[in-house]
């Protein structure tokens, strides 16, 4: 009898200390789940932050100086001519599509300085590095590449695919 009673007191310890491993187990797979991981460090969102902030006062520059070429000289200005004739038809032609290219060049840059700004967002708001499709991370190469980047690349070729 007493052989049993320790085999029994034996099993109910196994049992108790597998019950207690399994607790212990699940606690810390809730702990995971509940706090999210972060995807940078403090240094290297300010480094994006710092890299942005710099491609922004570069593109503003240059939209600047486009501006300032393109918008307020007039053609006679443009073309190199200041006597009072008027301009051949085809320097006209010529000077009216290098407006309209640079006008274009300044479209597209205040087009990412818009991007830039919602990438400063996004890292204020701690969402800085997922993509916004699929809320996967995006590869730091393509960040390192395109810092204001907000899908993944499998997602941004759903996108252009899309748009074709």
């Amino acid at each position: 009898m007493k052989k049993k009673s320790s085999q029994r007191k034996k099993t109910t310890k196994k049992k108790a200390s597998k019950a207690k491993k399994t607790t212990a187990k699940k606690k810390t797979i809730k702990k995971k789940f509940k706090k999210k991981k972060k995807r940078f460090l403090k240094k290297e969102l300010n480094a994006y932050r710092e890299k942005l902030l710099n491609l922004k006062d570069d593109l503003m520059k240059q939209i600047q100086e486009i501006s300032d070429e393109s918008l307020r000289k007039s053609q006679q200005e443009a073309s190199g001519d200041i006597s009072a004739y008027s301009l051949h038809l085809a320097d006209r032609a010529s000077d009216s599509y290098e407006r309209d290219f640079n006008l274009g060049l300044v479209s597209s840059e205040r087009r990412i300085v818009m991007e830039i700004d919602e990438a400063l967002k996004r890292i204020d708001e701690k969402q800085y590095g997922f993509c916004q499709m699929c809320k996967k991370p995006i590869a730091k190469r393509r960040l390192d590449a395109i810092p204001y980047a907000r899908y993944g690349t499998k997602c941004q070729k759903k996108i252009e695919e899309e748009e074709r």
